[in-house]
């Protein structure tokens, strides 16, 4: 193969890893891509010489992801009148943010007229700015946990003659779970689906997508690592000490994080985006792997509750910025998934979650916990959230309304089914006497008409053996 062509095969790898790593390289519009790509391959079949055509290599291949300026709401961030406001929301929230830094920066960047001295003002009072929460719904509660207003109880708590197992009792038992000993293959808060329970996983998935794509959702297949730029975006730290989302060692694999939730990258997959106000709302899906770094000392939260990477069919939607349109998707995403807990034949509860709770992107949250009887407790497994413009103004994710003007969206997030924890609501309030568990009827055509859980063909004994060192 002569070098030229080599070298055209190499740009073409370039150009395709390129196009599909969208998410990492802010692209020119694509009319100008294709002429970049025409020029450059009429350039490379004319016989130049390698080192000619590497110089009129485009530079998107190698150049990092390049936001377009963040469009904060500055009118009231900025405005005197407010300060107190956004003072008592900051307070009522995580505490997170400065306002009266935000103020004073500003005030000093509108005075400053030494150029290089106010660029470095209004990165200081941009990144000051970034800090501040959402603002919080009228409606919604303030304070902690505690203070989380209950909307609806949904079914009820069943009363067993017999003290309920856990999850992991159960699945180890049958032999279609494994959490133990895997520090030397995968770490702590991991484990095995086999047999059962890995087919109850995809039954899971094949039944929540067969209810949303029903109702106007589009399959998006995402990918799971994506920019700190775009995490960041959505509301979630990629530095300190107490962050949640895996970042990858730069010096050997540039800037990277794997997600920890797929409304990372389907909001990443609308950046700079102006969409039809005609077409509004977007509804996406995704089935993905979340991958996170929290833990947790609390005993109801061992197993498979809180682990490091698990599976989660999540729902994400773009709608105008009016304020009854959020409200609106909100609602549709909390039927859905009220729908689907209900038809899986869960007790479980909605909640109004209190500003505490609301994290930084969320101006409105509800979360769905059901019971697990073993341990008594409730846990959650949905969380819903409206981030209004939160969201949209850090990423860029506009839309024309009908005069004509660009106006900023809202953003709605949601999860389907988190796999882990329905499996685990299923398996503790589904189980028998004898030790088996029976599916819940919505699930047995995805199950091969497999209508309950029982001890694994394929269980066996794992032996561990000690090697020692020959002397």
């Amino acid at each position: 193969m002569s070098r030229s062509w080599s070298h055209l095969l190499l740009c073409c790898l370039k150009g395709c890893i390129h196009q599909a790593g969208c998410l990492f390289q802010r692209m020119p519009p694509v009319h100008n891509r294709h002429l970049k790509w025409c020029r450059l391959n009429s350039q490379l079949t004319s016989g130049r010489k390698h080192k000619q055509s590497a110089e009129i290599s485009p530079s998107e291949w190698t150049s990092p992801l390049q936001l377009e300026p963040v469009e904060l709401d500055l009118d009231y961030l900025c405005n005197p009148d407010s300060v107190q406001d956004i003072q008592n929301n900051i307070g009522n929230r995580k505490g997170v943010g400065d306002i009266h830094l935000v103020r004073k920066l500003y005030e000093c960047y509108q005075q400053e007229t030494d150029p290089i001295k106010r660029q470095d003002l209004h990165r200081k009072f941009i990144n000051a700015a970034l800090n501040i929460p959402n603002r919080s719904h009228p409606l919604a509660p303030i304070g902690d946990e505690s203070k989380a207003r209950l909307v609806e109880t949904v079914g009820t708590q069943r009363n067993f003659d017999f003290e309920p197992l856990t999850v992991v009792e159960i699945g180890e038992k049958l032999g279609h779970l494994r959490t133990d000993k895997l520090t030397h293959t995968t770490g702590p808060k991991t484990y095995f689906f086999k047999d059962g329970f890995a087919k109850l996983e995809q039954a899971l998935i094949r039944y929540t997508l067969s209810k949303i794509l029903k109702k106007g959702f589009q399959l998006v297949g995402v990918p799971e690592l994506i920019h700190p730029d775009i995490v960041e975006g959505c509301g979630f730290k990629t530095t300190g000490e107490t962050v949640q989302v895996y970042r990858l060692c730069p010096e050997t694999y540039g800037q990277v994080c794997l997600a920890g939730t797929a409304e990372m990258p389907l909001a990443g997959y609308f950046l700079n985006e102006v969409l039809d106000h005609k077409k509004l709302p977007v509804r996406v899906a995704a089935v993905s792997r979340c991958y996170r770094a929290e833990t947790s000392g609390v005993e109801e939260e061992q197993g498979i509750y809180r682990v490091h990477q698990f599976t989660k069919v999540e729902m994400f939607g773009v709608t105008d910025g009016n304020s009854s349109s959020g409200d609106n998707l909100l609602s549709e995403f909390i039927g859905i998934e009220k729908e689907i807990f209900s038809e899986l034949g869960l007790h479980f509860r909605i909640l109004d979650m209190p500003s505490v709770e609301l994290g930084a992107p969320a101006c409105r949250k509800f979360d769905m916990e059901a019971w697990m009887p073993a341990k008594k407790f409730w846990g959650e497994i949905s969380s819903t959230s409206n981030c209004t413009d939160f969201q949209s103004r850090r990423l860029n994710i506009k839309y024309r309304n009908n005069q004509g003007n660009l106006r900023h969206c809202t953003t709605v997030n949601g999860t389907a089914c988190a796999i882990p924890r329905t499996i685990m609501a299923i398996v503790e309030n589904f189980q028998e006497k004898d030790g088996t568990v029976l599916f819940p009827k919505v699930l047995w055509e995805f199950m091969d008409d497999r209508t309950q859980l029982s001890k694994s063909y394929h269980h066996g004994k794992i032996h561990w053996i000690k090697f020692s060192r020959s002397k």
